[in-house]
Formats: structure tokens, sequence, C-alpha cells
């Protein structure tokens, strides 16, 4: 089930309303607000999340949480023409892999991606240089 699908859910329970209410309300068919709850469908279009927003009365900080959700719910991705070829040959294997993937492996790529912040070169320090005593100094 997908982050929106699982929101979508919910969001009815919480308001107590029916799959047919719900898309009565926001001018569509029960069987798309079904396709979206269970996955059927990817996410839905910009004018769909505008009307729920409105139907629902969500608050600002759910309005955000919701445009974030959409966007992980996103099946497709699309790399840029001028991207290097080990991103390729690493989503091919992640393709490959993505049915058998283990929940840690995820948490492992997750917590890489999570490090992108901290991966930038600090700057070295300066080298400090100890002063040479003179020479008088030296012989007292």
């Amino acid at each position: 089930m997908s982050p929106f699908s699982h929101f979508l859910y919910e969001l009815r329970l919480r308001h107590q309303i029916r799959q047919s209410e719900l898309a009565e309300l926001l001018g569509y068919e029960q069987s798309y607000i079904s396709a979206l709850e269970v996955g059927i469908k990817g996410p839905p279009t910009e004018e769909f999340i505008t009307k729920l927003i409105g139907t629902m009365a969500l608050p600002p900080s759910v309005q955000l949480e919701l445009r974030d959700i959409v966007a992980a719910s996103d099946r497709k991705l699309s790399l840029p023409a001028d991207s290097p070829q080990p991103l390729y040959w690493m989503l091919k294997g992640l393709r490959e892999q993505l049915d058998n993937l283990h929940p840690l492996q995820v948490k492992l790529i997750q917590d890489a991606l999570a490090m992108r912040g901290s991966l930038v070169d600090p700057q070295p320090e300066p080298v400090r240089r100890i002063k040479r005593r003179r020479r008088e100094e030296a012989t007292m």
C-alpha cells in the first residue's frame, strides 16, 4: 500500500465517511476512490488533491504532509539525461532486486541517502607551525 493509499483511507475513517460519500463530495466515482485506497491507481492529480484539501478542510500542516505523501507515492522515476553511468547501473541493480529487498537493506539505503549533507569534504585545518626559538633564547 502506498503512503497516499494509507493516508486517504485513514483520512476517510477519521471523518467517518464512506467511499461513496467521499466520491460524491469530490465529484469522482466511488470506484476511483477505491482504486486509490488499495493502490491500484498511482497518486492522484493536483486537481484531486486541491479538491480533497478543500472538501476535508485540511489545515496547512496536513496539506504539507499530504503533498509530501503524494510525492513519496510516485512509482515512476526519470533520470536527467546527463546522469553519470554509475547511477544508471545502481538503479538497474535496485530494480532487479526491488521485490526481494530485506527491510534492513531498505533502512540502510535510507540511512545512506540521509547522509548527503555530511559527505561534503570539510575544510582541512590549517597546519600549525611551531615557532622557533631565537638562538639567543636557546642558549640561555
